[in-house]
């Protein structure tokens, strides 16, 4: 069985995170994960810290298991949240989109481990003085909002640039991905869109059978101009809305167009209207399961791929 050092650090069976998507990844899903042996994740956007609170208290009535909390650091309700998972009693927080030094020392003393995400070797270096628990290292073919670097040159970087232990995220949703990350120097991985097909993920219906359906060169990145570059599915309103990008058209405007798209593509399941936020692994995805059964087959895929690494050497 694979285990490593993170499995020690957060009391997990597998070292398989579940990303925290925002709009998707719930107190339901997270609770699977995590009862399935991996990290479960609630994802709390740009939601208020009630709504956290009551997600996490769904997970807890689910799972004895740890689970986690993503929060944006852009959110207007940043402040609350963090407060939140420290009343709650939350094992682990990953941060994305900002820096989350003003939260450290409360996290800190609450006992809670905290692995931001990096995009970056100049954020890993950061993060690590500041006193972060791991990290994630996250490559551009994660669904969502992404970087420059991909995971195959991202994560080694990483793991030179820090001493702490490294989650590769991006591109991953098989026990070859899994096999492949551990190669690089990283000691666990973070899939998202893998999970998108889990059983207990409430995404509407057809974003679910997007998916299911998707091809090799079903996503495009959209939102460069503004800063903020997204991958999602290559859908009506991800065409859309790259043409407006490059068409001219003014920065309120576009930054209109995208408003609320994610939440009609996950709860009304809108094409026209909706950002189906997916990563380039989306075509590797092929059925629907229960996520304790995702985890248990992509471990048991990558176990025998390291077991053969010896063959490549004399």
């Amino acid at each position: 069985m694979i285990k490593s050092e993170i499995c020690e650090m957060l009391g997990i069976r597998y070292p398989v995170f579940q990303g925290g998507m925002a709009w998707i990844a719930d107190g339901k899903l997270a609770a699977a994960v995590s009862d399935g042996g991996g990290l479960g994740i609630i994802a709390a956007g740009n939601a208020p810290g009630d709504y956290v609170r009551e997600q996490v208290r769904i997970a807890r009535s689910l799972t004895k298991k740890p689970i986690g909390v993503n929060i944006m650091l852009l959110s207007p309700y940043a402040d609350d949240v963090a407060q939140v998972v420290v009343e709650e009693k939350i094992e682990v927080v990953t941060t994305g989109a900002g820096n989350p030094s003003k939260y450290m020392n409360a996290w800190k003393e609450a006992q809670i481990r905290v692995i931001p995400v990096v995009a970056s070797v100049a954020m890993a270096k950061i993060l690590t003085r500041m006193g972060a628990s791991a990290l994630i290292a996250e490559g551009g073919e994660s669904g969502g909002h992404v970087g420059e670097l991909t995971t195959m040159v991202l994560v080694p970087q990483i793991c030179d640039a820090t001493t702490l232990p490294v989650i590769a995220a991006g591109g991953i949703a098989d026990g070859r991905g899994v096999a492949a990350a551990l190669m690089l120097g990283a000691c666990g991985v973070q899939m998202g869109t893998r999970f998108l097909s889990a059983t207990e993920c409430s995404i509407h219906p057809n974003y679910k059978e997007k998916i299911l359906k998707a091809t090799d060169l079903c996503t495009m990145v959209t939102g460069k101009r503004l800063g903020h570059p997204v991958r999602s599915l290559r859908t009506p309103f991800a065409r859309e809305y790259s043409k407006a990008e490059y068409g001219g058209m003014p920065d309120e405007e576009l930054e209109a167009l995208g408003t609320g798209a994610l939440r009609r593509a996950v709860q009304e399941g809108d094409n026209r209207t909706g950002c189906f936020l997916a990563g380039q692994v989306a075509a590797m995805v092929k059925q629907e399961q229960p996520a304790a059964q995702i985890i248990k087959e992509v471990m048991q895929e990558a176990e025998p791929i390291l077991l053969r690494a010896p063959q490549w050497v004399e």
